[in-house]
C-alpha cells in the first residue's frame, strides 16, 4: 500500500500530520517560553556576583505583592488599558454602524481600506509622530492656545496615543458583526412600532458584545503590555512594561522581570475567562 493511499484511507493520521507541525511549534515557542518565564521567577540574583540562583523561592512575588510603587503601576496598567479599550469602543461603535450599514458599498470598501492602511505605517513612525505633535510648543499646544496649553507627555499622552495605535483593532471586529446583521431585522422592528433605542437594545446590541469583546482582547492585552510609546510619550510614566525593560537592563534582575511579566499573563487568562462565555472567542 502506498503512502498516499495510506493517508486518504486514513484521515485522522493524515490531519495530525498536518497539524504536527504547527502544534509542535505552538508547544516548543510559545507555551515551552511561557513555561521558561513562570519558572525563572521563582529564581533570584544573587547580589555580590550578579549570577543566578536557580532555588526557588516566592521572594520576587512577595516583593510584588508588599511594595507600593509595585502594585500602583500594576493598577496603573490595567487602568491605562481599560481607559483604552473604552475610549475605542465609544469611537469605533459609530464608525463600524456607519461603515456596516449607512454607507454605499464602494464607500464601505474604501473606509476598510482608509483603517487597514495606518496598521501598514511602523509602530515607531506613529509613535514619534505623536511625540512631534504633542512636544512643547507643538501643533497640539498651538491648537489649544499656545505654548503649555497642550496635554504634553504623560498618562494622557499614553493613553491618546495608544487609542490611536489600536482602534483599527476594535473597529474590524465590530463592523464584522454589524455587517451579518440582516437589514431585515432594523426595517421589521421600525415597522413594528421600535423606537431605535428599543431597536439598539433588542438587536443590535446582542450582535456588538461578542463583537466589542473580541476587539477588547486585543485593545487591552496590547495596552497592558506596550511599553515603548510609554518611553516616548509618557514623560515620567510607568508602567508593567516599563518595569521589565528596566529589571532586563540596568539591573540585570531577569528573575524579577520574569515575575513581573506573569502579571499581565495573569490578567489576560483570568479576562479570556470572563468573556469566554459571551461568544468573544468565536468573533476572533
Amino acid at each position: 500500500m502506498s503512502r498516499g493511499s495510506f493517508l486518504h484511507r486514513h484521515p485522522r493520521v493524515r490531519l495530525a500530520a498536518l497539524l504536527s507541525a504547527p502544534l509542535l511549534w505552538l508547544v516548543v515557542a510559545y507555551l515551552g517560553a511561557l513555561a521558561v518565564l513562570l519558572i525563572s521567577a521563582f529564581w533570584s540574583v544573587n547580589s555580590f556576583t550578579g549570577d543566578l540562583v536557580k532555588v526557588f523561592s516566592l521572594d520576587n512575588f512577595r516583593t510584588l505583592v508588599t511594595e507600593h510603587v509595585y502594585r500602583a503601576v500594576a493598577l496603573r496598567s490595567i487602568g491605562v488599558a481599560a481607559a483604552v479599550t473604552v475610549i475605542c469602543v465609544v469611537l469605533a461603535v459609530p464608525m463600524a454602524f456607519f461603515m456596516a450599514k449607512v454607507a454605499s458599498p464602494r464607500s464601505r470598501r474604501l473606509l476598510v481600506i482608509a483603517i487597514l492602511t495606518p496598521l501598514w505605517a511602523s509602530y515607531l513612525v506613529k509613535v514619534y509622530a505623536w511625540r512631534v505633535l504633542l512636544a512643547n510648543g507643538g501643533p497640539v499646544d498651538w491648537l489649544l492656545g499656545g505654548p503649555g496649553h497642550g496635554p504634553g507627555y504623560g498618562l494622557f499622552a499614553v493613553v491618546l496615543v495608544l487609542s490611536y495605535l489600536w482602534l483599527p483593532y476594535m473597529i474590524l471586529p465590530v463592523y464584522a458583526g454589524l455587517e451579518r446583521l440582516p437589514d431585515s431585522m432594523l426595517e421589521a422592528s421600525a415597522d413594528l412600532g421600535a423606537r431605535a433605542g428599543r431597536t439598539f437594545r433588542a438587536i443590535v446590541l446582542p450582535i456588538l458584545v461578542p463583537s466589542i469583546f473580541a476587539g477588547s482582547i486585543f485593545t487591552f492585552s496590547l495596552s497592558l503590555g506596550d511599553y515603548i510609546t510609554v518611553q516616548i510619550v509618557g514623560g515620567k510614566t510607568q508602567m508593567i512594561g516599563n518595569l521589565v525593560y528596566a529589571n532586563i537592563g540596568a539591573a540585570n534582575n531577569l528573575p524579577f522581570a520574569a515575575a513581573i511579566a506573569t502579571i499581565p499573563v495573569a490578567v489576560m487568562v483570568i479576562y479570556l475567562i470572563a468573556v469566554r462565555r459571551s461568544g468573544a472567542l468565536e468573533e476572533l
